[in-house]
C-alpha cells in the first residue's frame, strides 16, 4: 500500500457532492434553504436545460459581507451554528456548512452579494478567492452553471431534461409549501411557469396542489403544549395510487419519516383501503431540542426523541379530524373552540372539522361541487306551493308538500329526536338494518330548522337518495351510506358479545370439506360473534343465528366470507388485528342493497343516522357516500337569471 496522504481540498470537496449534489435539484435545494435563512421575502429561480446548464437563485435577504463571501465558498464554514448546544437545537434550514463548497467544486459557481447597508455589492468566481465589486440591489444571487463539467462520469448519470426538471419543480413547492409567507417565482428556459405571492398557508396550499385537492381538503388544527400539528389532509376520494401529493414538514423542513408515514395511514385506516395512498400537506411545530435534523447530509431524515409521543399525537390529531362526518357538522352555537359552520369561516380550522360548506371556502378556487352544510337562517315554516323559491338572505321556501309527504317527514324528524337522544349504546335484538321511523309524530309542531342533509325526496334507480335541504339537492349513494353505518355499530359492540338474532328457519347452504372442518374448529370463536352454525348434513351448514345487526344480510354470502377469513388466518388475528377488516366486509354483505324500494320514513331514517355517525362522508372502502348540488350550481346548469 501507498503512504497515507492528505488529501487536497477540492478532491474533499468532489467527494462530498457525491453525497450533497445528486442532480440538479439537490443543487436548488440547498441554495433555496440558503435564501430562506436568510430572511428572504421574495426569492426567484432560473433554470435552464432541466437545470444542468444552469441554476440561477436570487433572494433579497441579509446578503453576505464582502470579507465572508471567500469563506462561504469553504468547507465548514457557517454563520448558523457555532457549538454542539447549537447544534442540538437549530432551527435553520442548514448548518452543516458543506453544501456550497461541494457546490461549488463539480459546477462553474458564481456567488454576487450585496450586504445590507453595504455601498455596493461584491462578486466571486467559485475558482477565485478575490471578490471584484458588482451591481446588485441588497441580497444574494448565485449562478451554478454546467453540473458535473469537471467530473463526467456522474455527468451521465443524470436523466433527461424533462425528468430533471420536474424533480426541481418538486423541491421548489416543497420549499414554497412550507413558507408561503415568502413570495416565489420559477421560470425554465425563459418561460415563468410559478409566480407565488407571499400570502397565507391557505391560499398557497391551493396554488400549489390545485383545485381537486382543494375540493377535497379537510383542515387540520391540532394545537399543544409540546407539539401541533396543522395543515389540510385530503378524504379519501382524493386518494391517489402514488404517494406524489404527500407533503409533511417538520419545523417547516420536508422530511420522509417512517413513523410519521405509519401515524398518517393508520389514521386512514378505517376509511381509505388497497393499494391507494392519502394526500395531504401537513405541519408538525415541536421544540427543536427534541427532533433531530443531523441525520444525513440532504437532512431529509430525522430522528425524535419522543418518536412514541409523536406518532400517537400525529395519529389521535389526524384521526379525529378525519372521523367528523360533514353531514353532522352542523352547529348552531359557536364557542371559540368550534367556530361557526358557514361559509365565512375560511382558514385552517379546528380538529372537529368545520362543515362542508366552510371546508369549500377554505382553499380559494375549490370547486362548488362539494357539500355543504345547513345555514341557521332557515325560515319558520312552509309557505303557500304556488308561490316560487324566495332565496334573500342565503335561505329559501320551499313550496309546501302534499299532506302526506308532511306526514312523512314529520315522522322522520321525531325519529331524528328519539335517535339523537335515546339511541340505545348496544342495539337491540330486534333492531334492523334501516330503522322504522317512530310511530308517534306531532304534526301541528313548526319545522323550524332543517336537519344537515334535509328530508328525502325520492329514490334514483333503486340507488340513490334524492334529498332537500336549505343549500340545494343532496345525492345519497345508500349501500355505501349504510355501510358504513353498520360498520361503526359494528365496532361497538364487537368488544362485548353482540345481541343476535335467532332465524326461524335456519338457513342452510352447501359447503366444501375445509368450510365444515373450519366450523368444528371455531366454534367458539364464531359463537363470540353472534353466530351460531352446525352441520345439518355431510356437505351442508345450518345458520341458525346471526347478530342482529345484520339480520337481513345474504346469509350464506356472510358466512362463506367468515369461514374463509377463519380458515385463511389465526382466529386470534381475525378477531384483533383483522378485526375491522373483517367488520367491513360484515358490514358490506348487511348493507342495504341496488334495486330495494325505500320508503321516505326508512330514506329519512337513513339520513339521520349518517348524521350522528363518524365518518359517515366516506363508506369503508373510501368512496364518497353523498354530495350537494347547491341552488346557485342548478341555476348555472339551466342558465337562470343569465
Amino acid at each position: 500500500m501507498s503512504m497515507i496522504n492528505r488529501l487536497p481540498d477540492l478532491l474533499v470537496n468532489q467527494i462530498a457532492a457525491g453525497e450533497v449534489v445528486e442532480r440538479p435539484a439537490s443543487v436548488l435545494k440547498e441554495v433555496l434553504e440558503n435564501a430562506v435563512d436568510a430572511g428572504a421575502r421574495s426569492i426567484e429561480v432560473q433554470l435552464e436545460e432541466g437545470g444542468v446548464r444552469r441554476i440561477r437563485v436570487s433572494d433579497d435577504g441579509c446578503g453576505i459581507e464582502r470579507d465572508e463571501l471567500a469563506l462561504a465558498l469553504e468547507r465548514h464554514a457557517t454563520s448558523k451554528i457555532a457549538s454542539l448546544d447549537d447544534l442540538e437545537q437549530v432551527a435553520t434550514m442548514g448548518f452543516r456548512g458543506e453544501a456550497l463548497a461541494a457546490i461549488a467544486a463539480v459546477t462553474r459557481t458564481t456567488l454576487t452579494s450585496r450586504a445590507r447597508g453595504s455601498s455596493h455589492a461584491w462578486q466571486i468566481e467559485g475558482s477565485s478567492s478575490d471578490p471584484v465589486p458588482a451591481a446588485l440591489n441588497e441580497g444574494t444571487v448565485i449562478d451554478v452553471g454546467d453540473l458535473y463539467y469537471n467530473t463526467p462520469a456522474r455527468r451521465k448519470f443524470l436523466k433527461r431534461e424533462t425528468t430533471e426538471y420536474a424533480h426541481c419543480d418538486e423541491v421548489f413547492r416543497r420549499v414554497a409549501l412550507a413558507h408561503p409567507e415568502i413570495a416565489f417565482q420559477l421560470s425554465h428556459n425563459g418561460r415563468v411557469l410559478q409566480r407565488l405571492p407571499a400570502g397565507s398557508i391557505t391560499a398557497r396550499i391551493a396554488a400549489l396542489m390545485g383545485d381537486d385537492f382543494a375540493r377535497h381538503a379537510r383542515a387540520v388544527d391540532a394545537p399543544g403544549e409540546v407539539l401541533a400539528l396543522s395543515g389540510h389532509a385530503a378524504l379519501p376520494a382524493y386518494a391517489r395510487t402514488n404517494r406524489d401529493a404527500q407533503y409533511f414538514f417538520v419545523n417547516g423542513r420536508f422530511v420522509r419519516d417512517k413513523l410519521l408515514t405509519h401515524a398518517i395511514r393508520e389514521a386512514y385506516t378505517d376509511i381509505l383501503h388497497g393499494n391507494r395512498h392519502p394526500a395531504y400537506v401537513l405541519f408538525l411545530t415541536l421544540p427543536p431540542a427534541d427532533v433531530d435534523v443531523n441525520v444525513h447530509p440532504a437532512k431529509i431524515e430525522v430522528r425524535f426523541r419522543e418518536a412514541r409521543a409523536v406518532h400517537q399525537f400525529v395519529y389521535h390529531a389526524l384521526k379525529r379530524t378525519l372521523a367528523s362526518s360533514g353531514a353532522g357538522s352542523h352547529s348552531q352555537t359557536p364557542s371559540p373552540q368550534t367556530p361557526t359552520n358557514t361559509a365565512h369561516a375560511p382558514g385552517i380550522g379546528n380538529t372537529s372539522a368545520p362543515s362542508p360548506s366552510a371546508r369549500q371556502q377554505e382553499l380559494p378556487g375549490a370547486g362548488t361541487f362539494a357539500r355543504s352544510s345547513v345555514q341557521s337562517s332557515v325560515p319558520s315554516s312552509f309557505q303557500s306551493s304556488d308561490q316560487p323559491f324566495s332565496r334573500s338572505a342565503g335561505s329559501f321556501r320551499p313550496p309546501t308538500p302534499p299532506a302526506d309527504r308532511l306526514a312523512m317527514d314529520s315522522q322522520s324528524r321525531n325519529y331524528y329526536d328519539f335517535a339523537a337522544s335515546a339511541r340505545p349504546a348496544v342495539p337491540s335484538p330486534a333492531a334492523s338494518p334501516l330503522p322504522a321511523a317512530s310511530p308517534t309524530t306531532d304534526s301541528s309542531a313548526p319545522a323550524t330548522s332543517l336537519p344537515p342533509l334535509g328530508f328525502a325526496l325520492a329514490q334514483l334507480h333503486g340507488i340513490y337518495i334524492l334529498a332537500q335541504n336549505t343549500a340545494g339537492l343532496v345525492l345519497v349513494d345508500m349501500h355505501a351510506a349504510h355501510e358504513r353505518i353498520l360498520y361503526e355499530r359494528l365496532k361497538t359492540v364487537v368488544d362485548g358479545r353482540p345481541t343476535v338474532q335467532q332465524l326461524l328457519i335456519p338457513a342452510v347452504f352447501t359447503a366444501s370439506s375445509k368450510e365444515m372442518a373450519c366450523i368444528d374448529e371455531h366454534a367458539d370463536t364464531l359463537l363470540a360473534m353472534g353466530f351460531e352454525l352446525g352441520a345439518s348434513g355431510p356437505n351442508s351448514i345450518a345458520v341458525r343465528s346471526v347478530p342482529s345487526l345484520l339480520a337481513q344480510a345474504p346469509v350464506s354470502e356472510l358466512v362463506r366470507q367468515l369461514l374463509h377469513e377463519l380458515a385463511e388466518y389465526p382466529a386470534t388475528e381475525v378477531i384483533t388485528a383483522r378485526r375491522n377488516e373483517l367488520l367491513a366486509t360484515m358490514a358490506c354483505h348487511g348493507a342495504v342493497r341496488a334495486n330495494r324500494q325505500l320508503s321516505l320514513a326508512e330514506m329519512n331514517a337513513l339520513l339521520r343516522d349518517m348524521e350522528i355517525t363518524e365518518r359517515a362522508d366516506q363508506c369503508n372502502h373510501g368512496r364518497p357516500t353523498w354530495t350537494q348540488l347547491s341552488l346557485a350550481e342548478l341555476d348555472r346548469f339551466f342558465m337562470r337569471g343569465q
